[in-house]
């Protein structure tokens, strides 16, 4: 792989700083979208740091303690939880799809009375992974919007 000396002699926040200006802010911001699908190949790690949880949420989340949940990101959930695992990462693709990243954490945090006044965290963490999905759906089927 070829490294490009004047960049990697740069600090991280120089490096932010000459991209940004150079190459604008819907650039950039595919370019961390791919360098985060190349960085965090695992689901929970992109729902963390796209949920904007603690790993002590993240824990809550799936109704496990803070080490069980440690030990998921070392080796992979069990087996027996891999579907709200595809279902909380099919959602939260979705989410980045159609919303800029910085906005993720506060709208899964927001209840809403077409949620029966939960949050989609809520329902996530009361066992709903696939409701949480479907609802993520609806929320961005455009063939709801009439013309």
């Amino acid at each position: 792989m070829h490294r490009s000396p004047a960049l990697l002699a740069l600090s991280p926040a120089e490096a932010a700083e000459r991209v940004l200006a150079q190459a604008g802010d819907d650039w950039t911001r595919a370019f961390l979208d791919e360098l985060d699908r190349r960085i965090r190949t695992q689901p929970l790690e992109r729902l963390i740091a796209l949920w904007g949880l603690s790993g002590a949420g993240a824990a809550r989340l799936f109704g496990v303690s803070r080490q069980a949940f440690s030990k998921w990101i070392d080796e992979g959930p069990p087996a027996d939880r891999a579907a709200t695992v595809t279902a909380l990462a099919a959602a939260t693709d979705l989410l980045e799809r159609y919303l800029k990243r910085e906005n993720i954490p506060a709208v899964v945090r927001r209840t809403a009375p077409a949620l029966g006044g939960r949050s989609l965290l809520q329902i996530a963490e009361s066992g709903g992974a696939e409701e949480v999905l479907q609802r993520v759906k609806a929320m961005f089927d455009l063939r709801r919007v009439q013309p």
